[in-house]
């Protein structure tokens, strides 16, 4: 499928998606949302895929959704429009291929909410994130009251919600909302070395983690070790931990 607001790679079992509407530093608008669901659908269901990457074009990441189109919206609009992108999200979120964000400059509003659905997220040093969407008349719509909270602790995220201040890589470091800092002309060399690290790990394996961690996080330990007990056995089912095991046993690559 040809993308208007993305562009969509696959390269040594790494899908590579970029957020394409530099004009509008990459604002999320529907047509662009839906694109997004497509597209991440279209790598999901690809077998050649095991990791996927989401980066932006120019200077942003994704600077938030779009306000031109958010400006004229009744109630019921605005609502299925936040729906939509928290749908998008979600799937992002709970697939089980993992997804690292590549944060390679603004990442505010809807752009942050993107960067905090994926698995992991490797920043710029020159990134910027923020929940501004308070000095709109509005708050986060695409899950970022809920995420946020979860990841760096509900007092800070109602600070950095309710003042909508931006914040540096530096700052979203240390409060967990990243992961890794490297300079802007390494970014993408740094992703693409962990891309392919867990790309060349037993993709069943991968996926059945991410599963287990998704699920257990919201649960106490005692269900969540038996989510992983189950999903352990599930993985021998798979045939790869016997190739996995025995690569290891015979000093050689294993051959998924």
């Amino acid at each position: 499928m040809e993308y208007k607001n993305l562009n969509v790679e696959i390269k040594e079992n790494i899908g590579w998606l970029k957020m394409s509407r530099p004009e509008a530093l990459n604002a999320l608008n529907t047509e662009t949302l839906n694109e997004l669901n497509i597209a991440i659908e279209s790598l999901y269901e690809d077998d050649s895929v095991n990791v996927i990457v989401i980066t932006g074009e120019g200077k942003a990441f994704v600077a938030g959704a779009d306000i031109a189109e958010m400006k004229d919206m009744d109630a019921l609009q605005a609502r299925k429009f936040s729906q939509t992108g928290q749908s998008v999200f979600a799937k992002i979120e709970n697939m089980e291929k993992p997804v690292i964000a590549a944060i390679n400059g603004f990442a505010l509003g809807g752009g942050c909410e993107l960067a905090m659905a994926c698995d992991i997220r490797i920043a710029s040093e020159k990134a910027k994130f923020g929940q501004p969407e308070v000095g709109l008349g509005i708050i986060p719509g695409f899950a970022g009251t809920q995420r946020l909270a979860r990841i760096c602790g509900i007092g800070k995220a109602k600070e950095l919600i309710f003042s909508g201040d931006m914040i540096d890589a530096a700052y979203a470091e240390k409060i967990g909302l990243v992961d890794k800092l490297v300079t802007p002309e390494n970014l993408i060399e740094e992703v693409e070395k962990l891309a392919k690290k867990i790309a060349g790990n037993g993709p069943v394996a991968v996926r059945m983690a991410k599963n287990v961690i998704n699920r257990g996080i919201d649960c106490n330990l005692q269900a969540g070790s038996y989510y992983e007990a189950d999903a352990f056995g599930l993985c021998f089912s798979s045939g790869q931990p016997k190739e996995g095991m025995g690569a290891f046993l015979e000093k050689r690559k294993p051959s998924w």
